[in-house]
């Protein structure tokens, strides 16, 4: 694992810092945001939470364009997300005895939508469409306060949020915000959530573990990550443009090309430097691509690309192979996986149908995307009438007894005796 290319980011050192921001937003309320916003953020919001006027010109004054594409992403995720909701069912253990699964959502969700070095509707969609086939009857949305719109929320994340129809919105950004929605904000009107889910810088990831315990979380999101496993049957200038595509998220994306083929591998340097050298996040973009988070990584055959993708767990991975599906069954460990030349990461990212939210930095290995199981619990429901409990209550007598907890036992032979 040492070998595996990996962006080095310490959720730890952030800590402290997010902690601080967290206690001043417990103590200050209101008061603490704007300072917070004036301190980080560089601007001073006049207020935190956004008027609901603002919210609706925000969506009408989409471009008709964007709104189009917005309108479209939501139906697809929409459809896509209906699809994970579990069916109620109900499993018969013998005469008078059932276990029913029933699904419930989440009653209150917290909704954090960065605002960095770029913009993205697309996020409060993957996070909101979700929530709502699940059932989620309250919402809050939190993103930073903009310097370049008087403090206020980005007017196409605030449009992107009144399509979906989430009122409540909140022009406050990092950890005080994932403190504000931990643990409430009495002079906004902010109640608790009990559920944070969206991606962040580290500050928000550390604040993420910091609050984990009082509401649940989705993941401590890191940067961003793509794996192509390739052979010689890819094109170079399609590689490279894909590695691109994420590269020029932040200087910490990583961009990795597993490969079987040394001329393909050879083929793909001189695309990247052009396509790097010509980008409009052309900076940003060489300095991911010469981190030490990415690489081309040569292997003897698919079969050793696949176990170092499992090893790896990549966020995102692409499989452009003569035989992508042969290749899947190799697969284990991934976020997503786009399969053939036709199915970029990009596609997922704004329009496939499925959810751009997943787990980084390897956590692919023990969890999965965003989806609509992300907001709801599953709950088991015991009915057993009286001949049900009959046929077990002998079992149970014994087992408590071995367990020296005879009161267990006590319980069910008090309803056999008058």
């Amino acid at each position: 694992m040492t070998l595996v290319p990996r962006a080095q980011v310490d959720v730890a050192i952030a800590s402290e810092t997010a902690a601080q921001l967290i206690a001043e937003v417990r103590a200050g309320g209101e008061a603490a945001l704007l300072a917070q916003a004036e301190r980080l953020d560089r601007v001073r919001p006049a207020k935190v939470r956004v008027d609901p006027a603002e919210i609706d010109a925000a969506a009408e004054a989409l471009h008709p364009a964007v709104r189009a594409a917005l309108d479209e992403a939501i139906r697809r995720v929409r459809l896509a997300s209906e699809a994970q909701v579990p069916p109620p069912a109900v499993t018969d253990l013998g005469p008078g005895a059932q276990v029913v699964q029933r699904w419930q959502p989440i009653e209150r969700v917290g909704f954090y939508v960065p605002g960095g070095k770029a913009v993205y509707p697309s996020s409060v969609v993957m996070n909101v469409v979700p929530a709502q086939v699940a059932g989620v009857a309250s919402v809050a949305l939190a993103s930073p306060p903009q310097a370049d719109f008087g403090g206020g929320v980005h007017p196409t994340i605030l449009g992107a949020a009144g399509m979906l129809g989430v009122e409540e919105i909140y022009a406050m950004g990092g950890a005080g915000a994932i403190g504000a929605l931990a643990y409430g904000v009495p002079d906004l009107a902010l109640d608790p959530v009990d559920l944070i889910t969206g991606p962040g810088n580290v500050f928000v990831a550390a604040a993420k573990r910091l609050v984990r315990g009082v509401v649940g979380i989705d993941a401590e999101a890191g940067p961003t990550e793509i794996l192509i496993i390739a052979d010689r049957s890819a094109p170079a200038r399609l590689i490279a443009a894909d590695l691109v595509s994420q590269a020029e998220h932040d200087e910490l994306a990583a961009a990795v090309l597993v490969t079987d083929s040394p001329e393909l591998a050879e083929a793909v340097i001189p695309e990247l430097a052009r396509l790097a050298s010509s980008t409009t996040a052309s900076a940003r973009v060489t300095a991911a691509l010469d981190g030490r988070q990415s690489a081309i990584v040569l292997v003897d055959d698919l079969m050793a690309a696949a176990a170092f993708s499992n090893a790896y767990g990549p966020e995102h991975l692409e499989l452009q192979t003569a035989d992508p599906g042969s290749t899947l069954d190799l697969i284990t460990n991934a976020g997503a996986i786009f399969l053939g030349q036709d199915a970029p990461v990009s596609l997922g990212d704004y329009l496939a149908g499925s959810n751009h939210v997943l787990p980084t930095g390897g956590q692919s290995r023990f969890s999965s995307g965003l989806g609509a199981t992300t907001f709801l619990r599953s709950q088991q429901v015991i009915r057993y009438d009286h001949e049900g409990l009959a046929a077990v209550r002998d079992g149970i007598r014994v087992v408590s007894d071995a367990e020296h907890l005879p009161a267990h036992g006590d319980a069910v032979d008090s309803r056999f005796t008058e």
